[in-house]
Order: C-alpha cells, then sequence, then structure tokens
C-alpha cells in the first residue's frame, strides 16, 4: 500500500538522482527505500525510475507521477501551515541548545520530520559544551536544551539514550582475547590511552574517576569522538566513546562492551520561561510520540 513515506522517497530519489541520499533524507535505510519504490511501482504497474550504474533517471510516466506526487506534498503543507495558524504556532522559532555528539547524530532527523509536521516553525540549533548548554538553559537564552542523564524529574522528553564502549586496535590481545561480556574499566585503565572528551564532562576520565580509577598513560586528548578513533587505529592506545558516536568505518578496530555497562541518557529539559511556548510544547509533544533512540552494539573486530 503507498503511504506518505513512498510519495516522499519518489520526489526525494527524482531531486537527488540517488538512492542512498534520498534514503537518508526522508529517514529510511538504503535497503529499506529500495524495497518501498519496488512495491509501488508494483503498485501502479509501470517503472517510475530507470536504473544505470551510478545514476537513477525518470521514465516519462514517472515524470507525471512525480509532478503530481510534488503537488500533493505542497497542499499538505499548506494544510500543515494552516494548522499551525489556526494555533498561534506561525512564525514560531525555538531556540535548541545541544552539544557536538547529539548535534551530529540524534536531532538532524527529529528536527527533519518535526519540520515537516510543522512548517511554519523554526527551530535554531546553538552547538556548546554540555556545561555552557546548562548555562544557557538557566539563563533563558535558549528555549530547549540537550542536558546529558539529568535528575529525575527534570526531563520533559527524553531523546535517546546509549552504552560506552571500548575502542582498541582490532589486533590488541585483549580485543582478540575478549568474552561475550566485554572488558572492564579496571582492565583499560592502566592502557595508553587517547581520551575523547566530544565536548563532554562526562568523558573516560570521568568515568574512570567515578569508577575509583585514575588513567595512567594518556597519550592524546582530542574533542571528537571519530578522531580518538582514527588515533587508536594507528596504534596509539585505547578510547572510550559513546557506541551512537562510532565511525562508519571499523576496520582495524576492535569495539568492545564495558562491563558490568555504563549508559548515558540524553533528555530535552526546558527553560523556565518556556513550559507555556505553543512551538515548544508542540515540538515536545511530537518527540514523545517518536520516542526514545535505542542503539544495540555487540563485540566486534574487523
Amino acid at each position: 500500500m503507498m503511504n506518505l513515506l513512498h510519495w516522499r522517497l519518489l520526489v526525494a530519489v527524482a531531486d537527488a538522482s540517488n538512492i542512498s541520499r534520498a534514503a537518508e533524507e526522508v529517514g529510511m535505510t538504503q535497503s529499506g527505500a529500495s524495497q518501498a519504490i519496488a512495491q509501488l511501482e508494483a503498485s501502479l504497474g509501470f517503472p517510475v525510475f530507470t536504473r544505470e550504474r551510478r545514476h537513477i533517471g525518470v521514465t516519462a510516466l514517472g515524470e507525471q507521477v512525480i509532478e503530481q506526487a510534488r503537488i500533493m506534498l505542497e497542499r499538505l503543507n499548506a494544510i500543515r501551515v494552516l494548522a499551525d495558524e489556526s494555533r498561534g504556532l506561525k512564525g514560531g522559532r525555538i531556540r535548541l541548545a545541544s552539544f557536538p555528539s547529539v548535534t551530529s547524530t540524534f536531532l538532524p532527523g527529529l528536527l527533519r520530520d518535526f519540520k515537516r509536521l510543522h512548517p511554519g516553525i523554526d527551530v535554531v540549533v546553538l552547538e556548546g559544551t554540555d556545561e555552557e548548554v546548562e548555562e544557557w538553559i538557566a539563563a533563558d537564552t535558549v528555549d530547549l536544551g540537550v542536558v546529558m542523564n539529568p535528575e529525575p524529574g527534570r526531563a520533559d522528553v527524553v531523546l535517546g539514550q546509549d552504552a560506552w564502549v571500548a575502542v582498541m586496535p582490532s589486533r590488541h590481545p585483549q580485543g582478540q582475547n575478549a568474552k561475550a561480556d566485554g572488558i572492564t574499566l579496571e582492565a583499560l585503565a592502566g592502557q595508553p590511552f587517547i581520551l575523547a572528551t566530544g565536548g563532554c564532562v562526562v568523558n573516560g576520565k570521568s568515568l574512570m574517576e567515578q569508577a575509583g580509577l585514575q588513567l595512567s598513560d594518556v597519550r592524546v586528548k582530542v574533542r571528537d569522538w571519530v578522531s580518538a578513533c582514527m588515533l587508536v587505529r594507528e596504534g596509539m592506545g585505547v578510547t572510550l566513546i559513546p557506541e551512537s558516536a562510532l565511525p562508519a568505518e571499523l576496520r582495524g578496530l576492535c569495539v568492545l562492551p564495558v562491563t558490568p555497562s555504563i549508559h548515558r541518557e540524553f533528555c530535552l529539559v526546558c527553560s523556565p520561561s518556556e513550559k507555556s511556548s505553543g512551538a515548544t510544547q508542540a515540538l515536545l509533544q511530537g518527540l514523545r510520540k517518536r520516542g526514545c533512540t535505542h542503539f544495540d552494539y555487540s563485540i566486534q573486530c574487523q
């Protein structure tokens, strides 16, 4: 059965001439997008796209279908604008503060979906450290802020959660001999260590200190999680990073869960003056319906 996502995908593929980029635009996997296009073409009874080696073209009938799909999506967008106007939401603006690791992983898809539902509301993202985000919330500089591991009852919406993982060279003896239950902080504390902070107070060093341990051999300190993994791949040491921040390319790396497991949770917190804002509440309501994002990672060495 054809649904709204199918039509968005058709238009995105036509614009990008590429299924992978279109799938990312609408929030699907490449395999899911390819399957959806095949189902839609089967339902229509004719091909919409032509497939060449490195290019996706549009058939003559496909051009007509996509033209109608654009009109339908534009009309739907106009209806949503009218709905926002009726609730006083048109022209609304939300200032949302976040720190780098969340800005690049959790937020893009969430904000893309919200913009489709509420095209009249603009969301402006301000990026800083987790400490700066807290300061901006307290000072009403922003309307919402992403807070890590907030106190019980403080969060307005839980965005997602993931676990901390150890990353070491693929030929590291401890990685090669690791069992399914992972590796302890004690086993990592004495290793040559690449300390990555991700712009957050909670990082490999603070996790060790919370466990009553100390890093004895910090070789390099970097801000970016992916940079730390690149240094690990070069054999400069091991590191601790959140699983959602793992690079797409794991060649040369061994990733192990930490045992006992350590998780972090990302939540949205309203500033004191924004509890009653219509635009802010619309965003929070949409995120509550979407639910929390979980990452599921298993031991992998490549």
